[in-house]
Parts: C-alpha cells; sequence; structure tokens
C-alpha cells in the first residue's frame, strides 16, 4: 500500500492486517516501488495524488514489469481522473473517503479472482483461453492482458454472439457496486481492442450502442442473438 499520508496506510495496515493479510506500507513512490521489486504483493493500493511520482505513473511502472491488481486511492471524483488511471494500468478506482468495508469488499474481489481460473481450457473460433495458465492465443499468437483484462476477455468468450450488457458486464468483473460505473467498461474494452489488433488486425469486439458489447471470435459458429 503506497500512500503519503502515513494516518492513512496505518488505518489501513491494521483494517487489512485484522483479516488476515500480509501488508507493506510505503509513504512515498519510490519506496512503494522499491517494496514491490523486493516483495512481489498480490495486490497493491495506491494513492493517486503524491509528491514526486503520481499514482498514474506508479501504475504504469508496475503495469510493465507485472499484472499485478492495482487499485487507486484518491480524492479526485472526477472522470477524467479516474480513466486516466485506468489508461496507466489502474484495475479498480475508489474515491476518498471511502468506507473501510467497501474496500475490503473490493480487496477480495480482486484476490479472489485468481481460483476463479482454474476451470478449463476455452475454445472459441480462433481464441484459446487457458486459464490455469492465464494465458490467451488468438490465431495462435498469444495475447498479453492485465488481470483485469484477462477477466473481460473471458466473461466474452464465455458467451461468443451474445449481447453481454453494460451491467452484467461491470457486475462480472468488477463487483455489484461498479454497475453504475460504464467509464471501467469503454476503458478496458478499448484496450483489449487496441491489443488484438494489433495481433490480428481484426476487431472482434462489437459495440451494441446504448446496451453493451458483442463478442465474435474469427470461425466462430453459432446463434447470434
Amino acid at each position: 500500500m503506497i500512500d503519503d499520508e502515513s494516518q492513512i496506510t496505518r488505518v489501513l495496515r491494521a483494517a487489512l492486517s485484522a483479516q488476515g493479510y500480509d501488508v507493506r506500507t510505503a509513504n512515498d513512490p519510490e519506496e512503494g516501488l522499491r517494496v514491490f521489486r523486493d516483495w512481489p504483493p498480490d495486490l497493491v493500493i495506491t494513492d493517486l495524488m503524491m509528491p514526486g511520482m503520481s499514482g498514474v505513473e506508479v501504475c504504469r511502472v508496475i503495469r510493465s514489469r507485472a499484472t499485478t491488481p492495482v487499485l487507486v486511492l484518491s480524492v479526485r471524483e472526477h472522470e477524467r481522473s479516474k480513466v486516466e488511471a485506468l489508461d496507466a494500468g489502474a484495475d479498480d478506482y475508489v474515491t476518498k473517503p471511502f468506507s473501510i468495508q467497501e474496500l475490503l469488499a473490493r480487496v477480495r474481489a480482486h484476490l479472489r479472482r485468481a481460483p476463479e481460473r482454474t476451470t478449463n481450457a476455452i475454445e472459441t473460433g480462433d481464441f484459446v483461453v487457458d486459464s490455469n495458465a492465464h494465458t490467451i492465443t488468438v490465431q495462435a499468437k498469444p495475447v498479453h492482458l492485465t488481470p483485469k483484462e484477462f477477466d473481460l476477455l473471458v466473461h466474452l468468450a464465455r458467451n461468443p454472439g451474445k449481447v453481454m450488457t453494460h451491467r452484467a458486464l461491470l457486475s462480472a468483473v468488477w463487483g455489484a457496486q461498479a454497475a453504475h460505473q460504464p467509464e471501467y467498461l469503454r476503458v478496458f474494452i478499448g484496450q483489449v481492442r487496441k491489443k488484438l489488433e494489433n495481433e490480428t488486425g481484426r476487431q472482434y469486439i462489437q459495440t451494441e450502442p446504448w446496451v453493451g458489447y458483442r463478442f465474435i471470435p474469427e470461425g466462430w459458429i453459432g446463434n447470434e442473438e
């Protein structure tokens, strides 16, 4: 956990430790990245506005090295700030002030994603999703995704040809509390599309205006509902 306000790190460390989590804290970004390097965590919580290096920059550095889930904290409520953090690689965004129970719920949601990936491989059209290895290949080419990008594409791949509503995707990937935060979906759909198109030159995710998204893998045969 990285936050320049020591009171916040003390309170959150106590709350997380009481739930059985092993927690490391840092009060400046550089120290936080050193801890990240020396003690690879399962989840990173970082403030957005900090002296020297912002939380957005922290997200970019972490994302360049690992797929570790990153949860950003900030007093900023504007959508632009949220989108900037998500674009930089953050997986979730919590606006201060927040309740400890909400934060704990989001932490649990992110950490329990890993066991869900132990299901059988999904093969649909030219896509192969190996949940055990946490890998996705399309046209036999590997596609490197962050944890939330992976979860989003897996949910789409499990429902080829079907229109998945905004609410359904947000609830499945980020939890029920994110059902009214469509900026998450816009950013991550854009990121997944870009990575898939960079590898294949083809668009696999169709937008259904005002409704949601439809995943159409090449070579998939089935009813489009």
